[in-house]
């Protein structure tokens, strides 16, 4: 059924919980794992006038070791369950579009990803990076919940 799977995770709990069952899906169906985080670049100019910036290397640095901190959590559990798992970490203020990207990159036959649910208002003022997703994959996503 599906081979390889993406799983695209923000360290969150909700991810977290998702990885869990990604990875049983993963071991019952034979399947490989690809975990995924993207760290986002710093997203304000670092040339301001007034105020006080943070160092944009000390930013990505941090968004980089909690990107691969998620990523080696979820490798982790895999070997635990017996799951083959390739660790990819992105760097975009897009994730959706990385995520996508990553599934051709990869030739993910199943997304499998969390979602917090965020409805209404919010939804519309913030975006979702669950429905980019779903509007530009070209597998089927598996949202969990």
């Amino acid at each position: 059924m599906y081979q390889t799977i993406l799983l695209p995770s923000d360290g969150s709990a909700l991810s977290k919980a998702a990885a869990t069952a990604a990875i049983e899906l993963a071991r019952k169906l034979g399947a490989s794992l690809v975990a995924m985080s993207v760290a986002e670049p710093y997203p304000y100019s670092p040339y301001v006038e007034f105020g006080a910036v943070m160092d944009v290397q000390v930013f990505a640095d941090a968004m980089q070791a909690a990107a691969h901190a998620c990523v080696q959590e979820i490798g982790a559990e895999a070997a635990r369950a017996g799951v083959p798992c390739t660790t990819h970490i992105a760097t975009s203020l897009s994730p959706s579009d990385e995520i996508v990207r990553t599934a051709q990159d990869y030739n993910c036959d199943l997304i499998f990803m969390a979602t917090h649910g965020h409805g209404g208002l919010q939804r519309l003022l913030l975006g979702s990076q669950t429905q980019r997703v779903l509007a530009h994959a070209t597998v089927p996503v598996l949202v969990y919940r």
